[in-house]
């Protein structure tokens, strides 16, 4: 071969080499660069889309945040008063008051949506009318009806964004015993797969809610795992209805103890880990104070997100009261208040709190659900 052919050979692949760096996508994959570690990766550009990048945790802000959402009183002024000869009289020492919160845990992964966020949740069961708002309507009602509370808690705090949910009852405790004699069913996954469908429409995360009767946590969340894996589905156990003695669901208040939640936080927490996961939420049901015991026990983890949310209906003294004993009392990590569009405005005069109201609580809640 002539001298004019290898040079001119050269010469392309030399071109080739360039154009490779300087338009990856002309390729077929694409090239980054990590500074951290040198490592240079390669990517199919129609095979796997670029994963979204997930901030780091703004530890300033994220304590910001806790500290506004504790919503403590500030601290009073006292004003010296003074003698008759006009000196002003020593005001005598008083210790700076102790708050409950904000609560002292650990700081969560990256992509956790407490507390920058609030949760607006429909709650129910497809099965039943009467179990909450999700069940009793169409769907398309239904969720029409839930994006007008969500715009009403936007109005009341636009500080904090809000996320629709769906909390669905997943197991739901029984009068029956059932054939393993355990008072509870078990959702199909059909169901299960209707409400991830509604979800989608608006972009809302889902809470499996577990009302596991004689069974256990220990029994029942592994077999929602390949729920639990998916990065919108998050958890809610009810100790209401999870039973210790031999009394069925209904006719006593059942309970869990610190041991129990401590479980499904590190089930999920697993999960999180294995699948890089951004974390995930626990919420506990609680409106007495056996419901939940040993809470200082209650470990919290990076992967998670424990969520006491104040199940009580009644009037709005009963409900704030009930918010104040077992609730702002007994402080785990963030807080939640229910809402009963029928139980709560039983008695006469009695109305539905507003978003406004429980803005004043202490600490305000980052998680409403409404039945």
């Amino acid at each position: 071969m002539s001298k004019r052919f290898w040079i001119f050979l050269i010469i392309f692949l030399f071109l080739l080499f360039v154009l490779f760096f300087l338009f990856p996508e002309f390729f077929g994959s694409v090239i980054t660069y990590s500074k951290s570690n040198g490592i240079m990766n390669t990517a199919q550009t129609e095979n796997k889309p670029a994963a979204p990048v997930i901030p780091p945790l703004d530890i300033a802000a994220y304590d910001n945040k806790l500290e506004e959402i504790a919503n403590n009183p500030p601290p009073k002024v006292v004003i010296p008063k003074k003698d008759k000869e006009g000196n002003e009289i020593p005001v005598p020492f008083a210790p700076p008051p102790i708050y409950l919160w904000p609560v002292k845990t650990v700081y969560p992964n990256a992509g956790a949506i407490l507390p920058f966020n609030r949760i607006v949740a429909y709650y129910g069961n497809l099965y039943s009318t009467k179990m909450g708002v999700l069940g009793e309507y169409p769907e398309d009602e239904m969720l029409a009806k839930l994006d007008a509370e969500v715009k009403k808690w936007e109005n009341a705090d636009p500080a904090t964004p809000v996320i629709p949910a769906l909390h669905y009852i997943a197991i739901v405790a029984q009068n029956s015993a059932g054939k393993d004699g355990k008072h509870r069913f078990r959702m199909p996954g059909t169901e299960i797969d209707k409400v991830l469908a509604m979800a989608a429409k608006i972009d809302a995360i889902v809470f499996l809610d577990l009302q596991v009767g004689f069974s256990k946590v220990e029994t029942e969340i592994p077999l929602l795992e390949k729920y639990l894996k998916m990065p919108n589905v998050h958890l809610a156990i009810d100790p209401e209805f999870s039973m210790k003695g031999t009394i069925r669901p209904g006719k006593v208040v059942g309970t869990l103890d610190a041991v129990d939640i401590n479980f499904a936080s590190n089930y999920l927490a697993n999960l999180v880990r294995e699948n890089n996961l951004t974390p995930k939420i626990l919420m506990v049901h609680r409106y007495t104070q056996k419901m939940v015991t040993n809470y200082k026990q209650i470990k919290t983890l990076p992967e998670v997100q424990i969520v006491m949310n104040m199940d009580g209906w009644g009037g709005q003294a009963k409900k704030i009261n009930t918010y104040q004993q077992f609730i702002y009392k007994e402080p785990v990590q963030f807080t939640g208040f229910k809402l009963f569009y029928k139980n709560d405005i039983w008695e006469k005069g009695t109305v539905l709190m507003t978003p406004e109201t429980l803005l004043k609580l202490n600490p305000r809640p980052v998680y409403i659900q409404y039945q």
